[in-house]
């Protein structure tokens, strides 16, 4: 018998995807800036911290999803992760944006340990959140909706802190950016722990399947190993994360150093805030009508959709830059096209993930959804270092120098960087797709039939 979530149930569950989403931005968005032009951190170090914080995770995310799929407590064993993971989490990010009196080395230490530490700690709450999907429902229709409502509530707290972080910082501070972030910081971390108890308190796990043992480091490697789809969708979830953040982090600097050239640190210009309010509705709007487009034409028109809206978006973009710059409306535009992409893909991510757990359990006989969506968390935040990575390092090399006009070569390669790159590796996403994906509608309800038949015995 199908499990229903009540609307409640399912917007309480969307409320945390709100906290958790928040936290990600000022991080994922405004970290790299916040080092280089306001605490002068050279672009390089940036780049190298970001990544060597990656290498570290692909030890403990994995390990994490174990750890959470073998827990069994009367809370279940999603949500008393949730808990723990925010609140250490909150903590932390708080502690990596605070406004110390510390400088040189000291500093690079300070930063290091609590962006090391803050991604720790966002494993231990996020795997467990998106581990909760297929739990919650076996409705296919359900499952839909439930990867799209959090989706959608993840772009507006997106476009909450994109559009507005600047701003509030700077009037949080009085004008000292740094001491403005420090309380936006905290203000968000607070949003962050209550919203995560919303929906712990309002979503409980119905789909559980025992397990006669619990699973090893060597079954952990069976599951990835195994199940052939999991090279698949995670091969598409980092192209896609690598194209989307480093796309959304360089934004900042695209607009501030080569669209407007207004290189104040404390002031965002016009073009970004335009750009990321865009963005946010956007991708909620795209979320929002993808299940009723998809049931029209198809899934991999849709997905096709997904991967090349972005691709037109940015080739328009910097086709502008040359044409029309500052035009808002032109920059808006642009915006609407990428990022109705980006909302689609997000939620096929999603959606896919939990057929490859389907998959699993019926190729495999075990379902291990905090595995398989520990390495969706990997995934993300590898990206988000390798996109800092590419921009730290890429900055070095074309030359660029923080609040300063740059020169031709140097604008060329922002260029590079925020329109070629994400453009090349959005196009791969569908190719990887249409070739290697095979759980077709067709093929994917067979599979669901089969392990529904399993359970009755």
């Amino acid at each position: 018998m199908k499990q229903k979530l009540s609307l409640a149930a399912k917007l309480c569950f969307g409320i945390g995807a709100f906290g958790k989403d928040a936290v990600y931005a000022i991080v994922g968005t405004y970290l790299m800036m916040y080092l280089t032009d306001y605490r002068s951190v050279a672009p390089a170090f940036v780049g190298i911290l970001f990544m060597v914080a990656r290498v570290w995770d692909a030890f403990n995310d994995p390990f994490m999803g174990m750890v959470v799929d073998n827990t069994h407590t009367r809370f279940g064993k999603f949500r008393p992760w949730i808990i723990i993971g925010t609140v250490l989490n909150a903590i932390i990010l708080a502690l990596l944006f605070s406004n110390v009196n510390i400088e040189g080395r000291g500093y690079l230490i300070w930063c290091s340990v609590f962006y090391i530490l803050w991604g720790m700690t966002y494993t231990i709450m996020d795997i467990p959140y998106w581990s909760m999907v297929p739990s919650l429902t076996d409705d296919e229709n359900e499952r839909n909706q439930i990867a799209a409502i959090p989706r959608i509530f993840a772009s507006f707290a997106w476009l909450i802190v994109n559009s507005s972080g600047l701003v509030l910082a700077t009037r949080l501070g009085n004008g000292d950016g740094v001491k403005g972030f420090s309380v936006l910081a905290m203000i968000i971390s607070a949003i962050f722990i209550l919203s995560s108890i919303i929906t712990c308190i309002a979503c409980k796990e119905k789909i559980a399947i025992k397990k006669a043992e619990k699973t090893s480091i060597r079954g952990m490697g069976r599951v990835l190993l195994k199940n052939d789809m999991v090279k698949v969708i995670l091969a598409i979830a980092l192209l896609f994360n690598v194209a989307y953040q480093l796309s959304n982090s360089f934004a900042l600097y695209y607009f501030k150093y080569v669209a407007e050239r207004t290189f104040e640190t404390d002031t965002s210009g016009v073009l970004y805030p335009v750009y990321a309010t865009v963005a946010g509705f956007a991708q909620m709007a795209s979320m929002a009508v993808l299940p009723t487009i998809s049931q029209k034409i198809g899934r991999k028109v849709s997905f096709f959709l997904a991967s090349f809206c972005p691709v037109f978006g940015f080739v328009l973009l910097w086709i502008l830059g040359y044409a029309a710059p500052t035009s808002i409306i032109g920059v808006g535009v642009c915006s609407a096209i990428v990022n109705i992409g980006i909302g689609f893909m997000l939620v096929f991510v999603t959606v896919i993930l939990s057929e490859v757990v389907d998959y699993g359990e019926y190729k495999l006989g075990t379902r291990n959804e905090s595995i398989l969506f520990s390495m969706q968390t990997f995934v993300v935040k590898f990206a988000g270092a390798f996109s800092g990575f590419l921009s730290g390092v890429g900055l070095t090399l074309i030359g660029y120098v923080e609040n300063s006009e740059q020169t031709p070569g140097t604008e060329n390669g922002m260029r590079v960087i925020m329109f070629l790159i994400p453009s090349i590796l959005s196009a791969l996403c569908f190719l990887i797709y249409a070739k290697w994906y095979k759980l077709t509608p067709a093929y994917y309800k067979k599979v669901r039939e089969e392990i529904q038949a399993r359970r009755k015995v």
